[in-house]
C-alpha cells in the first residue's frame, strides 16, 4: 500500500500537461507552461469523462515508471490539465531520469 508521500525523498512530485483524446498513450518529454515551470506533456487516448483521461495518465506512468498503479496518485488538477502527480516509491531524481528522452 502507498504511503502518503508528501514531501519524502521516496516519493516524486511531477507536474503534468494532459491532454486527452489523443490518436495514441504517449509521453511527449519536457515542456514549459504558461509561467514558465517545466511540465511533463503527456496525450492519452481516453476522453475526460468520468475521470477515465486521469485513470489512463495513472496506468500510463505506472508503467513508464515501472511502479504499481497504486503508487501514483494524483495529488492537484483532478479537474485540469495542468496535474501534479505524487509517485511514491521513487525519488524525484529517479523519476526525472526514468522519463529524460522519451
Amino acid at each position: 500500500m502507498a504511503r502518503s508521500p508528501s514531501g519524502t525523498p521516496e516519493s516524486a512530485h511531477l507536474a503534468i500537461r494532459l491532454t486527452p483524446g489523443a490518436s495514441a498513450d504517449r509521453i511527449d518529454g519536457w515542456g514549459v507552461d504558461a509561467e514558465g515551470r517545466p511540465v511533463l506533456k503527456v496525450r492519452v487516448r481516453a476522453r475526460p469523462i468520468e475521470g477515465e483521461a486521469n485513470e489512463a495518465l495513472v496506468k500510463l506512468m505506472a508503467r513508464t515508471l515501472g511502479v504499481p498503479k497504486s503508487a501514483v496518485a494524483i495529488q492537484r488538477g483532478g479537474q485540469s490539465r495542468t496535474k501534479i502527480l505524487i509517485i511514491a516509491g521513487l525519488s524525484e531524481d529517479e523519476a526525472k531520469a526514468c522519463l529524460t528522452g522519451l
